[in-house]
């Protein structure tokens, strides 16, 4: 073989060498580049944290670079905390923070990954966000540290209640010289709660109110009605209401431009119960203010040799009262990871005020501490019940299932009504996730209960 013929033997050779090791340079990078996510400046919330899990990632069998296992730290970030019921929240799944370095001495280009991923959702609204991100990376120089990346997606909000937000697998794609792809899945599924979310129903918050000037009065007798967060400048109806059912007595005045009034109402019927003021042709719970107790004094003069007969019902308090303080949740397996599961101690509540407000019952739960490392208050999830008495005005209506966490979440409520009051049993079931590496021993947290 010739001298020219031997050197471009020679040159193939090592261009072919070059372009090899800078394919599994690349490869190397498309496996170990699972690592820290962070939120773009300004998007993370109060409750968004990074967490660490473990990660399998298969690179291409072109590669000849066997799996590799390794810990993924991650951070979801979302563009909404407090979503309502059909809003569309972004979610940022970003890495930052690689598990490894290039392990190649070749310099990689720029721009040759575009990731994708899936972010799981859990609590009171279960699924998988698809996610992606653009083909752009910073150079990484050989044996330098890999570039981070961001992926992000979007989901509809379709139930009220706390919704937790989970990395989940994720894959590189590299474009350079060959397109190759290298799944990443996380070995312990679901990944810890990154970033959590509190969904509300959408209806708009009534918060409409009256007071007067006066609790009783003569048959005839006026009494000064004074509103506030009404619609301004709308006309509102003052009425005299019996129990549920509105009297004859009726007024309209006019709302300023902040929503407030001050009227009048001249009340003649003896049965009055109380008094309301509302928007539109009728009273609702969304245009009206509850009522304001009223009680016409009956001063008619007795008849002779007759005799007037008087009762007087009186107002109770709103109380609660549980079965016991302490629950007992189980046990989990060192290593293996998994939920350990428990009832709520059952709790009562009581509405003897015999008004027309309702009640709210919510928990609360610290961080679970134990020997040296503690379980996020995140990982506590409800799915609550409610039971009503029979006889009750009232109907309670139970919380929604999913996260309970160091925020609140409702465990059981009853509405404002033209009549309410009654009786109600409240449970729920429990469920901690206990993460695989948390060390042996005995964990406690404090769930606080409070019924406004």
């Amino acid at each position: 073989m010739g001298s020219t013929s031997r050197r471009g033997f020679v040159r193939r050779g090592v261009a072919r060498r070059r372009r090899l090791a800078a394919l599994l340079g690349a490869t190397a990078l498309a496996v170990t580049a699972g690592g820290a996510l962070a939120a773009p400046a300004g998007a993370a919330s109060a409750q968004s944290a990074a967490v660490d899990f473990a990660t399998h990632c298969v690179p291409p069998p072109i590669a000849g670079i066997p799996p590799i296992d390794g810990t993924t730290t991650a951070q979801i970030t979302v563009d909404k905390a407090t979503p309502k019921v059909g809003d569309t929240v972004t979610v940022t799944y970003t890495v930052v923070k690689p598990a490894a370095s290039n392990p190649t001495e070749l310099d990689l280009p720029a721009d040759i990954m575009t990731p994708t991923g899936k972010v799981t959702l859990g609590g009171a609204q279960t699924g998988n966000i698809t996610v992606a991100g653009p083909k752009k990376n910073d150079p990484v120089p050989g044996k330098g540290p890999f570039p981070s990346f961001s992926m992000t997606g979007t989901f509809t909000v379709t139930a009220p209640g706390a919704i937790t937000l989970s990395p989940g697998d994720y894959n590189i794609h590299t474009s350079y010289i060959l397109e190759l792809d290298t799944p990443c899945t996380v070995t312990n599924a679901p990944a810890p709660v990154s970033e959590t979310v509190t969904a509300t129903d959408g209806s708009e918050t009534n918060l409409r109110a009256i007071s007067l000037g006066s609790a009783s009065g003569s048959p005839g007798a006026s009494v000064t009605v004074t509103g506030s967060n009404f619609t301004p400048g709308a006309t509102v109806t003052l009425a005299g209401r019996s129990g549920g059912s509105q009297t004859s007595d009726k007024a309209t005045v006019t709302a300023d431009g902040q929503g407030a009034f001050s009227g009048a109402l001249t009340v003649n019927d003896k049965t009055t119960t109380g008094v309301v003021a509302y928007e539109g042709d009728s009273w609702s719970d969304s245009k009206g203010a509850p009522p304001a107790a009223y009680v016409v004094i009956d001063d008619t003069p007795v008849p002779g040799n007759s005799q007037k007969l008087k009762a007087k019902v009186t107002a109770g308090t709103l109380s609660m009262s549980q079965a016991g303080d302490t629950v007992d949740l189980g046990s989990v397996e060192f290593g293996s990871g998994g939920t350990a599961d428990g009832d709520l101690q059952t709790v009562t509540v009581k509405d003897h005020r015999g008004g027309t407000a309702g009640w709210s019952l919510t928990g609360k739960v610290t961080d679970f501490t134990g020997p040296g490392a503690s379980i996020p208050a995140s990982n506590l999830s409800w799915t609550p019940a409610c039971d009503t008495a029979q006889g009750s005005p009232s109907t309670c209506q139970a919380g929604s299932a999913g996260s309970v966490g160091g925020e609140g979440a409702t465990l059981a409520s009853a509405p404002n009504g033209t009549v309410t009051g009654g009786e109600f049993t409240v449970d729920a079931k429990l469920s901690l996730k206990v993460p695989a590496p948390t060390p042996p021993g005995s964990y406690t947290g404090v769930l606080t209960l409070t019924l406004t």
